[in-house]
């Protein structure tokens, strides 16, 4: 079996080409009058401190509309946002209802550093999350990729900019009342693959140790091997989402606005755990006079989540052979396993739903986004002053309780509680002058800006053990008795940065045929050392729109044609506050016969520290022909960032280990191409739509501190992806009479064959026998990052009704399943505890994949059973699938309802091409940080992994799109 290398490479590249080819179905299908060049793209896109047409952008700029990310019903427009843009990396982190994911422009730049984008709402950076904004209230995204489109951001920008643009009411429109709903189901895409009763009963009969005629374990008093118990169907439950959005938009001849409150709700798979969020917005603007202009918008929400803390881990290592019930039917508390080694608390939909006040874990989340402007016309024609202000407050209160013996195999075990809070504090100033005119055949766009911002946050958590009683749960630690509270100095925290801003940008545009655009920006950081914190950086982009010139006007099928580059730096703030100071930790000890409490330094203080730079290549072509039926844009990009954070060894006699300095270099270059097809355009009868993008981002360290090409502890080698794997490679099984086994593999050939054999990369002697065993230095290097990914969509329509699907797909990378490697202790092929359904090694079944139950182990698990974990990461899947009729709008005009959608989409529903979901059943998306859901933490946290989290779903909802 061949798990890791995809033998059917061609299979993704073929449906890619099949997605593509109708689109050249239309250049036959144009007609000989194709209109003539004059009807030029002029789709306006948002570019930061303004807009620009699409047709003169310089820089690279992708655009998502509203409508579009509306075809993906979710409760995180990021989820909608997948597989839409080239160059836009969105991963799930989580499972959990509400939970963020996380996005990656043109790849990580930062060893240590901050590498999300910058948000922006409305014109003011955003210090929440894209989950926070409600995907009824966008007009449209845009997503600045390169240095020359990013730079006026400056610092902030570093990582990339989304641009999110809400919608706002008409001027002199009448009131227009909207309702945007959807309910559905989420029901179980796959079960975790573990063994069911006869299965593990076989395995643990037959993991016997070498030399031994019993096996490692027996059954417990909870046991019986005539049992057969499927934990998971006691576990997840089908659940229910819905999501309401009412708005109403209008305007007066001098004004505009917006209003609209939403309300989503999301329930898990897993009992007692849920999402909930209600969200309130309103954008206003008034023109004042002929001079000024004066608005506001806000959005608050608050949202609470239940049961945070439950997750299927334990469940999943249940025996299947335990009956959870006693001998009267009633559910057992706590079971016996393994021959009485193991006591477990049982985990049940029943269990959990009964405890009532003996157990809570909740969040409750407060965060009010607002921006205010003033807008004034200068004297002198096409100069304007607008002053930005932008005012956040985010808070976060999380409790946590856990009753007598819950969760205890002892049923008196003490209760615990815990409460934590934390505070965001943000506001930004900016001052912008404008100039806009067009003189002849020459356009002219300058911007000056002078900003100031400011970020306070705070964070505490306290701890206790021993609440007296169920009913104060997390809410009045205080009653505990004073020795069982526990609030530790690491759980305290308080910070707080600004940043000042300048900036420039000229935009000229000469005859529609030229382009340039030209950006100079300062940021100083407080976070950085003084004779540090402030940097200029330049950016600079030049277009060239061939389809104007003289010589293109005969040409009627290309109906544009732009060639595109950039250069530009940016840097990234991206040292944690007060690290120029140095770092320091608290310590109880003895003094004497008395206890106290001391400090000791635990990273020493840099004054040199500084920036991490970024220089950015950007060269493009932006094409549109047969009139415009298809569009598409082609570009390669290269980034250089340096100076990058990160820690540097120290001589001992310094009496520090390491300190944190400027010293590692990164680049990330690909190429990227998005593609839009108008096959078949009938309004009265069959439309086909297609649009698909494709990408790849090759990622590479180039240096280290002190020259060192390997940092083993943080899994970074010098000419390798920042994601890269330190492992042993997986070769096969050992057979018997295999060649050198007693030198390579030391052992017995009872206990070794059937285990794991790994590369071996050492020597030979002459007489051909390797010169040692296999050992640390045999362990290679792999790189995780797929050769290529991207997205596609489709639109049919036919008279009322329409059919649209969104994808995704992507090719080669390593895909870390941990229930397969050591991490999960749920592949221990021991007996012990439940295991995944595996072809293991037998003396009847010696071409297996996986070793021989109960031999050659390390610690708990098979030698070498991490390089079980890594599987082809390839896959190409139908995120959505949407089924809508529209209302004819003669039938509606009678009741007063402008337009009337009712549609039906199914998310999840197929996964092709991929060998892990081919191996599985399980969905082959990532749903961990690389430290999270695990037994023991065997990766990086910013590996993306499969864990024992929530299982994924597959939804269908019912929804309707009202207006009136």
């Amino acid at each position: 079996m061949n798990r890791f290398y995809f033998n059917k490479s061609n299979r993704a590249a073929l449906f890619f080409a099949m997605t593509l080819l109708p689109c050249g179905i239309a250049y036959s299908q144009v007609k000989k009058d194709t209109v003539a060049k004059e009807n030029k793209i002029d789709e306006v896109v948002v570019i930061g401190y303004g807009t620009q047409r699409k047709e003169a952008v310089t820089g690279s700029v992708a655009t998502v509309k509203g409508d579009a990310l509306r075809e993906v019903p979710s409760a995180n427009i990021t989820q909608a946002l997948q597989g839409r843009t080239a160059g836009v990396d969105i991963s799930q982190t989580s499972t959990k209802p509400g939970a963020a994911m996380q996005i990656r422009i043109r790849g990580t730049r930062s060893l240590t550093g901050d590498n999300n984008p910058l948000i922006v709402l409305d014109g003011i950076p955003f210090v929440g999350s894209l989950g926070d904004i409600s995907s009824s209230d966008i007009k449209s995204i845009d997503i600045l990729k390169d240095a020359s489109a990013t730079a006026i951001y400056g610092s902030r920008g570093a990582n990339g900019v989304i641009l999110v643009t809400t919608n706002r009411g008409a001027k002199g429109q009448r009131p227009k009342f909207s309702y945007n709903t959807f309910t559905g189901v989420q029901t179980l895409f796959s079960k975790y693959p573990m063994m069911d009763g006869p299965k593990f009963a076989q395995l643990r009969a037959y993991a016997i140790p070498a030399g031994n005629t019993t096996p490692l374990y027996s059954n417990g008093a909870d046991e019986n091997s005539s049992v057969n118990t499927d934990w998971q169907s006691l576990y997840y439950k089908p659940a229910m989402m819905t999501s309401h959005d009412i708005g109403v938009s209008g305007g007066t001849e001098g004004g505009n606005y917006n209003v609209g409150l939403s309300y989503f709700k999301q329930n898990a798979l897993i009992p007692i755990q849920s999402y909930e969020r209600f969200a309130l917005r309103m954008a206003i603007d008034q023109q004042l006079g002929s001079i000024f202009k004066f608005g506001f918008t806000t959005n608050t929400n608050y949202s609470v989540s239940e049961g945070n803390g439950v997750n299927p881990g334990a469940v999943l290592g249940y025996s299947p052979i335990a009956n959870p019930y006693n001998a009267d039917g009633t559910p057992k508390r706590v079971m016996s396993t393994a021959g009485g080694i193991d006591q477990t608390w049982i985990y049940t939909r029943g269990s959990l739903g009964n405890l009532g006040d003996k157990y809570i874990d909740e969040t409750k989340a407060f965060a009010s986004y607002n921006n205010l402007y003033g807008e004034a016309s200068l004297p002198i024609k096409g100069l304007k002053y607008r002053l930005n202000v932008g005012l956040d407050y985010r808070t976060s209160n999380s409790g946590n309780y856990s009753g007598v013996g819950v969760f205890n195999t002892n049923p008196l075990g003490p209760s615990a509680a815990g409460r934590g809070n934390n505070q965001t504090y943000h506001w930004v100033l900016e001052n912008l002058l404008t100039y806009d005119r067009t003189f002849g055949k020459h356009k002219v766009n300058a911007v000056a800006l002078y900003s100031a911002e400011q970020n306070k946050y705070t964070s505490s958590y306290m701890s206790a053990k021993n609440v007296p009683a169920d009913f104060f749960q997390y809410y009045n630690l205080g009653q505990s008795p004073q020795a069982d509270i526990t609030v530790r100095p690491e759980d305290q925290v308080y910070w707080k940065t600004g940043l000042l801003s300048a900036m420039g940008r000229i935009m000229y545009t000469y005859d529609n045929r030229y382009m340039l655009t030209a950006t100079l920006r300062a940021d100083g950081s407080s976070r950085l050392a003084p004779g540090n914190k402030w940097h200029t950086y330049p950016a600079l982009s030049l277009g060239w729109n061939v389809t104007n010139e003289s010589f293109m006007q005969n040409i009627k099928v290309i109906n544009l044609l732009k060639f595109r580059a950039g250069w530009g730096q940016t840097s990234n703030q991206a040292v944690d506050p007060y690290s120029t100071m140095g770092r320091f930790n608290v310590a109880p000890y003895n003094y004497g016969s008395a206890g106290s409490t001391g400090i000791y330094g635990n990273q020493p203080p840099n004054p040199s520290l500084g920036w991490e730079y970024s220089k950015t290549q950007n060269y493009g072509v932006d094409f549109g022909i047969l009139n415009n039926r298809l569009t598409g844009s082609m570009e390669y990009y290269k980034t250089h960032t340096y100076d990058l954070l990160t820690q540097k060894s120290l001589p001992a006699s310094s009496g520090w280990s390491s300190i944190v300095s400027n010293v590692a270099e990164t680049e990330n270059k690909g190429v990227e191409v998005s593609l839009n097809g108008v096959i078949f355009d009938n309004p009265d009868g069959f439309t086909w739509e297609a649009g698909v993008n494709f990408y790849t981002n090759k990622n590479k360290i180039l240096s280290l501190a002190s020259g060192t090409e390997r940092d083993i502890n943080n899994s970074w080698f010098v000419g390798h992806n920042i994601n890269s794997l330190y492992d042993y490679q997986y070769i096969g099984l050992w057979q018997a009479g295999d060649p050198y086994q007693n030198i390579l593999e030391p052992g017995t050939a009872a206990d070794v064959v059937g285990s794991i054999k790994v590369l071996y990369t050492g020597g030979y002697n002459a007489d051909g026998t390797p010169v040692r065993a296999i050992g640390p230095d045999d362990r290679q290097i792999f790189d995780t990052a797929p050769k290529f990914q991207g997205g596609f969509n489709m639109r049919f329509a036919y008279k009322n009704f329409e059919l649209s699907t969104v994808g995704a797909f992507q090719h080669g990378g390593i895909l870390v399943s941990t229930i397969y490697g050591s991490a999960s202790y749920l592949n221990r092929l021991t007996g012990r505890g439940n295991n995944v359904d595996v072809d293991y090694w037998t003396e009847d079944n010696t071409g297996a994949y996986f070793p021989r139950p109960g031999r050659h182990l390390s610690g708990d698990n098979p030698k070498y059973s991490s390089t079980l974990a890594m599987f082809d990461a390839s896959y190409l899947k139908l995120r959505t699938i949407t089924l809508g009729y529209n209302v004819n709008k003669d039938f509606l005009k009678d009741l007063k309802i402008t337009s009337l959608r009712i549609y039906f989409t199914v998310t999840n529903p197929v996964v092709l091409f991929s060998p892990y979901h081919k191996f599985s059943g399980m969905d082959p998306e990532p749903n961990s940080f690389g430290n999270e859901n695990q037994a023991v933490s065997g990766y990086q946290s910013r590996q993306l992994v499969i864990g024992t989290n929530n299982p994924s779903t597959r939804n269908y909802l019912m929804g309707l799109n009202l207006t009136f």
